[in-house]
């Protein structure tokens, strides 16, 4: 009887410290609102031509979409008036492109991006600036 509680105890405690892992894990490799918006950003900025809102910022944007439990929308705009949507999974980091031309009511499947890919390394920030 009293092999049979200590192995009970045993597994309760496996159970315990496999969900905490986990947890951790899921937090320090999940992404945050802040970092979709800013992995989506440097995506555009690096993607698309902002030349023509130097003068007036207010042609082009990205900004935060609605949130659902496994996904951030990030909305670009351009200063065509067409939007790209990038869906960006809160898991993963996998984001899903989606343009859309509202003049003309057209949607399409325009591909994915890594979003770590355009976020910057935290050994970049950290080094001094030459």
């Amino acid at each position: 009887m009293k092999n049979i509680i200590v192995s009970c105890l045993f597994m309760a405690l496996l159970l315990c410290s496999c969900h905490s892992e986990k947890s951790e894990q899921t937090q320090t490799s999940g992404v945050t609102a802040e970092m979709a918006l800013e992995g989506v950003n440097n995506y555009c900025h690096s993607e698309y031509d902002w030349s023509v809102a130097d003068e007036n910022p207010d042609l082009m944007s990205v900004t935060m979409g609605e949130e659902t439990e496994t996904e951030y929308k990030v909305v670009f705009r351009s200063y065509t008036g067409a939007l790209v949507n990038f869906y960006v999974d809160k898991s993963s980091g996998l984001t899903r492109k989606v343009e859309y031309v509202p003049a003309l009511d057209l949607e399409s499947e325009a591909g994915t991006i890594n979003l770590f890919d355009y976020l910057e390394k935290e050994s970049k920030a950290a080094s001094p600036k030459e």
